[in-house]
């Protein structure tokens, strides 16, 4: 909208240019608002130069109108506001964007979302540090069944997030639809970082080389689940990196009309990696199954239970990729986060089975119910919890407990 809004006045100041007098000079330069009189007629190079200025024009306005729409707010009701292609509408200055919650301060900050990728390996990685201060997680597959973290933050800070892991296929692939964020991650494979640090789109933190000095080593684990990073350090790293993201998800405070009551889910990704949400009246609760018990899923910075507002239990395909992550290994894991795919959202104790929807990867995910019908997630924190199809399939991968 922007774009062909700058076109549009680069046409009309060519019109203005072309029809001032020819020895016009500051003393009689036109006022705002006044036209020159006409020549009689333009020059064949003018009449090319406009022909092609009005050409691009076109060809954006039409892209932009393709890409944006009004029926996209950031909400699922109420009267739209700015949008900005690709995403949903801008919300008020006082609100959270990432969670539709009120800003500390009453003023949510003038910067990009942080997105930083954290270990989850049974052994050496747990309990992290700086989850529960993030607006958005993604759990993510990585290679032998192992799970890995993507945390995203932007309204809060956390003074210790990690221990910080390498880049991985998904990565770049779930943080596009944040514009412009901050990523921070601890090298990899070499055509994963290539990748990240060729995007022009994203500020690019490897932490073991470029953006080593926004990372610190603990003294109380052992390498590679020592490093780790702060907000303000990969900021601070980024000085003049000021462009907050627009909303990813809409919110409402209605329960979708297909949602049914829930207690609990348990979510089977692999051996040592089985995740439990409970319901505890107010949020959802993530511990891990081990034995016939349960384990809270603990943040070391706060020693606070990790809680969140929504889980978004999304079923994904995958491929293996060219690239082993480690000798003798299959290629990457890379899971596949754009086109549709089933679902469930829960929020407020009930549980809603979706579809999801993800036109590119600019685009932030939608969801529909089995009539249709557009559902959306409470305002707070959320927690996506990325699904292999091939491991749903599985007996017993998802149990629902009303």
């Amino acid at each position: 909208m922007c774009l062909g809004y700058s076109l549009l006045m680069d046409i009309q100041r060519f019109l203005h240019l072309r029809r001032s007098p020819a020895n016009a000079t500051p003393n009689n330069t036109i006022s705002a608002g006044e036209m020159a009189p006409p020549k009689k007629r333009f020059d064949r190079r003018a009449l090319i130069a406009l022909g092609v200025v009005v050409v691009i024009a076109g060809v954006i306005g039409g892209v932009l109108a393709s890409t944006s729409t009004s029926k996209h707010p950031g909400q699922v009701s109420g009267k739209p506001q700015r949008v900005l292609a690709g995403t949903f509408a801008s919300f008020a200055p006082n609100i959270c964007p990432l969670t539709d919650t009120p800003a500390a301060g009453g003023k949510a900050p003038l910067r990009p979302a942080i997105a930083i990728k954290v270990g989850n390996e049974p052994q050496g990685a747990r309990p992290q540090s700086g989850l529960g201060e993030a607006d958005v997680v993604y759990d993510t597959p990585a290679e032998g069944g192992v799970m890995r973290y993507v945390a995203v933050f932007q309204c809060q800070d956390a003074p210790a997030i990690g221990p910080v892991r390498s880049v991985r296929f998904v990565d770049w692939h779930i943080i596009r639809q944040y514009i412009h964020p901050i990523f921070a991650y601890a090298n990899g494979i070499i055509p994963d970082v290539s990748v990240v640090a060729s995007s022009k789109w994203l500020e690019n933190a490897d932490l073991l080389t470029n953006a080593n000095s926004a990372s610190h080593r603990t003294t109380d684990r052992s390498s590679p689940d020592n490093l780790y990073s702060s907000t303000s350090a990969l900021y601070s790293f980024f000085p003049t990196a000021a462009s907050p993201p627009q909303p990813v998800f809409r919110y409402s405070t209605t329960t979708p009309a297909k949602a049914k009551p829930l207690s609990r889910v348990q979510i089977n990704f692999s051996y040592d990696t089985d995740v439990v949400w409970t319901w505890s009246g107010s949020a959802w609760s993530r511990s891990y199954a081990e034995g016939s018990g349960l384990s809270p899923d603990i943040d070391a910075s706060t020693n606070q239970q990790i809680t969140a507002s929504n889980v978004f239990i999304q079923l994904v395909t995958n491929r293996f990729g060219p690239y082993p992550e480690s000798p003798g290994s299959t290629g990457d894991v890379e899971s596949q986060t754009r086109g549709s795919g089933p679902g469930y959202i829960l929020r407020n104790g009930t549980v809603t089975k979706v579809t999801w929807h993800r036109r590119s990867l600019i685009n932030p995910d939608t969801f529909t119910d089995s009539s249709g019908r557009p559902v959306a997630l409470t305002p707070g924190k959320t927690w996506v919890e990325m699904l292999l199809k091939t491991t749903a399939a599985n007996q017993g991968a998802l149990t629902f407990t009303p």
